[in-house]
């Protein structure tokens, strides 16, 4: 009998090689390392009978092609990293769904429909300050001026896609006609702690949350510390101190409320003189946007009224908002079945993070399998998910793809 997970594990192995030198995983889209990644997919790919091809945008795709006019399921994940990451976050939610088709290969199941494993580029925006380039240019929503964007090296993104052999000027012919896709499925490490908390090694998503952050100014008076009364202060970290005590009980008191200060630098910054500038994030994620926009509104009351309470000049602004995206009920009640049915007790969780499948959703209906990861740790060489949760993971999306209701997928 085969086992899946250790195939997987072996698969994982061979694609961490493909990395700049140093610790963990170092694999940039446009890179030689991301073109050693997809020619060992490709390889694999084939060897399942997939037919393969690469995108303009950077997507490897391996398609299974159903019936005469069928309709695709999509499945996949990311094949880039961060920095000294880890060999699990995003490229074994392109190994395990491909396993699962192997799987089903050998045991000589056909599927009813068309499907295609798909490895996107860039979706952690480590390179170049933009995202989700592949899956944007799939769901119709791909700016061509993020094109412009350079990298710390000054190569643009134009440059880099251009050097890959990819035509970035046709980007914007790759989006799919949704009437044509049944939908995408992800499949991930948690990133979290909860699965390995109520010792489960699948979980399905909800939602993905929406993010909106705020960029924080603050400014008062310096001083010398040991002249300067306490009662005349104009103390702009002690101001900064307030607010991160409010976000923090924004996030501790509102269900579900993910609420964060991530980034924080003090003026001058030296020991004995009183903070004259602060600048600062704060950050709220939620699967539920009404609770997130309420969080920023919320906080802004808060600093117009520290403001005057503390004598600083606080100016406050939405930098970035990003809707929550919601899991397709039926496709995810489908794939907790499955779940179920390899030692899953079928656990619901939102994710707090960004995944591919957010861009997706413009396209279709999406939803995500959690693979358990060991300590909740991610984006870090000792980011781990074990054999035998990764064969789970195969196995629970075999007996998805084979027990698919795909006739009565809803549309978008």
């Amino acid at each position: 009998m085969t086992d899946w997970g250790a195939r997987a594990e072996s698969l994982l192995n061979e694609l961490a090689t493909c990395s700049e030198p140093g610790p963990g995983v170092t694999r940039l889209p446009f890179t030689p390392e991301h073109r050693a990644a997809i020619d060992l997919l490709q390889m694999h790919m084939e060897a399942v009978g997939l037919t393969v091809a690469l995108d303009h945008a950077g997507t490897l795709i391996g398609r299974l092609e159903g019936p005469p006019g069928s309709k695709t399921l999509l499945m996949g994940s990311h094949q880039d990293s961060v920095r000294e990451g880890g060999a699990y976050d995003g490229i074994m939610g392109v190994v395990l769904p491909l396993l699962a088709l192997a799987k089903l290969r050998s045991d000589g199941i056909n599927l009813p429909f068309t499907v295609e494993i798909l490895a996107f580029a860039d979706e952690e925006g480590v390179r170049f300050p933009t995202a989700l380039i592949g899956s944007r240019a799939l769901a119709g929503t791909f700016d061509a001026a993020v094109l412009t964007m350079t990298d710390s090296q000054g190569v643009t993104l134009q440059e880099a896609m251009t050097g890959f052999g990819l035509n970035p000027e046709v980007v914007g012919t790759l989006v799919r006609n949704p009437d044509d896709v049944l939908g995408f499925v992800e499949t991930h490490i948690e990133q979290g702690p909860v699965l390995e908390r109520d010792d489960q090694p699948l979980g399905v998503v909800t939602a993905i949350c929406g993010i909106e952050r705020h960029q924080i100014e603050i400014t008062g008076e310096t001083g010398h510390a040991g002249t300067l009364p306490m009662s005349g202060r104009r103390d702009a970290l002690v101001t900064a101190a307030a607010i991160v005590t409010e976000v923090d009980r924004l996030g501790q008191t509102t269900p579900d409320l993910r609420a964060t200060v991530g980034a924080l630098t003090v003026e001058p910054n030296v020991v004995n003189a009183v903070p004259r500038r602060v600048t600062m994030t704060a950050e709220f994620r939620s699967p539920d946007d009404a609770s997130r926009y309420a969080a920023g509104e919320a906080l802004h009351n808060f600093m117009q009224k520290l403001s005057t309470d503390r004598r600083t000049a606080i100016k406050a602004k939405k930098t970035y908002s990003q809707i929550a995206q919601p899991c397709d009920n039926s496709l995810s009640a489908q794939l907790a079945a499955a779940a179920k049915k390899f030692g899953a007790s079928g656990l619901v969780l939102p994710s707090g993070a960004t995944h591919d499948a957010s861009a997706m959703a413009d396209l279709c209906l999406i939803t995500m399998l959690f693979v358990r990861c060991r300590d909740g740790v991610s984006h870090t060489p000792e980011e781990f998910a074990t054999k035998d949760d990764m064969g789970a993971g195969i196995l629970a999306l075999t007996s998805f793809l084979t027990e698919l209701d795909h006739y009565n997928c809803q549309e978008n």
